[in-house]
């Protein structure tokens, strides 16, 4: 209980990454406080102007969320999963303002993978829309220059919250696009390994890019779905100009679908191929075994009956018969090495 309590009593501004301000389409230089950038917003408002507020937080708690959803009149069940973490991408709808989910996805090299860390690490960023601010909560590591993109590109601003909804979407779903073709090296790598004689590789790998190739595929998957809810069926809130925008970020999501299948396909193929090569290697090894174990049996087999106790063996009174036997032994040893590694035994 301790814990939870010092946890609610975080200040709110632990949890605010930004807080922007967009008047006449035109970003005002500087941060806000939530407080100073409603006041302005309604000071513009009443003189004629026209603007909304982007305010950018870090894994709310439920007490920062509720006293920010007072200031914003944000919908209560918006609050609810503005807390939560691992959502699957969605849209939904609370009268006039949308909740927008997607994941974001980073990659890590796998030669830097620890039993604590994998190769494909997810979080998440929730939008909150609304006629006169848009909020992002992101759940896990920033995008790397998501925000200055954005504010590189001042026209985006004018087009209103939509937009910027927008641009945060396609810059998540670029790093999809980034992280496929970091996989795509990835399972070449792996691919090559496989089928390099020789080569010592570990069937291990291929599990550990499986399970994370279906880790991505839970995270990106569902967010085709959620943008053609968002283009078919909010034009009230998202202008033309902006679900044209959007189509663009379905046709990305689309291709990196597409790649993920595509790796998948090839991951269960190396799979395949690895145990095939395994079952091979240990054929021969068996066969190597066996080849050894038959060559061995020449001289334990003729020892063995030079070995039995009886008087009245022939050779045994031979001058020369130990000779003979033992170059009979290395003759027979001989001719099956050769027979064996003729038929590739050996």
């Amino acid at each position: 209980m301790p814990e939870r309590g010092s946890r609610l009593s975080v200040p709110l501004e632990r949890c605010i990454d930004h807080c922007k301000l967009i008047i006449d389409g035109r970003r005002l230089p500087g941060e806000f406080s939530i407080a100073s950038a409603r006041t302005h917003l309604r000071e513009q408002v009443a003189g004629g102007g026209r603007g909304y507020v982007w305010l950018g937080l870090h894994e709310p708690n439920e007490t920062q969320m509720l006293r920010i959803a007072d200031q914003f009149g944000i919908h209560e069940l918006i609050v609810e999963d503005a807390v939560s973490a691992h959502q699957r991408p969605k849209v939904e709808r609370y009268d006039d303002q949308l909740f927008l989910v997607v994941r974001s996805v980073h990659f890590t090299d796998d030669e830097k993978v620890t039993n604590t860390r994998d190769v494909i690490g997810t979080g998440e960023v929730q939008m909150l829309l609304g006629a006169d601010f848009i909020i992002t909560v992101r759940h896990g590591a920033a995008v790397p220059d998501l925000l200055s993109d954005i504010d590189a590109d001042p026209e985006l601003y004018s087009e209103g919250p939509s937009a910027v909804a927008y641009r945060v979407a396609d810059g998540l779903v670029d790093q999809y696009l980034k992280i496929t073709n970091l996989l795509e090296l990835e399972v070449d790598e792996l691919e090559e390994e496989v089928f390099t004689p020789g080569s010592d590789f570990s069937i291990d790998r291929i599990y550990l890019f499986k399970r994370e190739i279906l880790e991505m595929r839970h995270s990106t998957d569902p967010l085709a779905t959620a943008l053609s809810n968002l283009i078919k069926n909010h034009k009230d809130i998202i202008p033309k100009r902006v679900r044209q925008y959007f189509r663009d970020v379905l046709d990305n999501e689309m291709r990196v679908r597409d790649d993920v299948d595509g790796f998948d396909e090839r991951l269960t193929a190396l799979l395949d191929a690895s145990v095939a090569k395994v079952t091979l290697q240990q054929n021969q090894d068996m066969r190597a075994i066996s080849a050894f174990v038959g060559m061995a049996a020449v001289p334990t087999l003729i020892a063995g009956i030079y070995g039995m106790n009886f008087e009245h063996m022939p050779e045994l009174g031979s001058r020369y018969g130990y000779y003979v036997v033992l170059a009979i032994i290395a003759a027979l040893i001989v001719v099956m090495a050769w027979w064996f590694r003729r038929n590739k035994w050996l």
